[in-house]
């Protein structure tokens, strides 16, 4: 299957929370949304989010739900500005994910187009590849969230970003993401997508999405991609 899916790829999507790293290793996403609710009622705006809303686990559904009440406010970008700094902080205890960083260098080094498409900030995706060793297989291609939180996945605005900045066939193009967003967002930008389920709770989700192509691991992934360059070589 994997072979067949990426046998015509020529240009590469990653997500980044997920696929590349677990940011919030040290410090759960989460704990960041229950965070960014306390930020909110410090400041007596409790009756700004609903109760269900309070309970989100996703600080970017959190976010989301203050931009649908109060777009391009100030209260909104106060509130990214937060959330990018938390992000920043949480680079240093990011987990990388299992043979993401052999998967990225061998993809790289076949001569595929990589980018990040992702919700969170361009500048903490670009100090975690900068600690990798990893940034020079993704510049100048990091597409990561704008001021326009409604063009946060499961628009595809990030993924058409980079389809068009790298001159990108949507049939020649993958998107690899861990969430039901990644995989609408692939669909409504026409390119193929293929899920990493660490989890039967991620892979129920994703399905749920229309995923047809998971992995639980990048492991078989990257062997392919290897064999597939070295076949290339011979």
């Amino acid at each position: 299957m994997l072979r067949i899916l990426t046998g015509p790829v020529r240009f590469v999507l990653f997500d980044f929370d997920g696929p590349i790293c677990r940011l919030f290793a040290g410090h759960s996403a989460e704990q960041v949304a229950k965070d960014l609710v306390q930020w909110l009622e410090e400041r007596g705006l409790h009756g700004l989010l609903t109760d269900e809303e309070r309970q989100l686990a996703d600080p970017y559904d959190v976010l989301r739900a203050v931009d649908r009440r109060h777009p391009e406010s100030d209260l909104v970008d106060e509130l990214e500005k937060w959330l990018t700094r938390q992000e920043l902080n949480a680079v240093a205890s990011a987990w990388p994910t299992a043979h993401a960083d052999r998967l990225i260098r061998t993809w790289s080094a076949v001569g595929a187009r990589l980018a990040v498409t992702t919700n969170n900030s361009p500048r903490a995706v670009e100090r975690y590849l900068d600690s990798r060793g990893l940034l020079g297989c993704f510049l100048p291609h990091i597409y990561g969230r704008t001021r326009d939180l409604r063009l946060l996945k499961p628009d595809p605005h990030c993924v058409n970003r980079a389809l068009r900045a790298m001159g990108a066939d949507p049939a020649a193009t993958l998107m690899i993401g861990d969430a039901p967003s990644d995989c609408v967002a692939a669909r409504r930008a026409g390119v193929r997508f293929l899920g990493f389920a660490r989890n039967a709770r991620k892979a129920g989700l994703l399905r749920e999405a229309g995923a047809e192509h998971l992995v639980e691991s990048l492991e078989l992934l990257s062997r392919v991609v290897f064999d597939m360059g070295d076949t290339k070589a011979q």
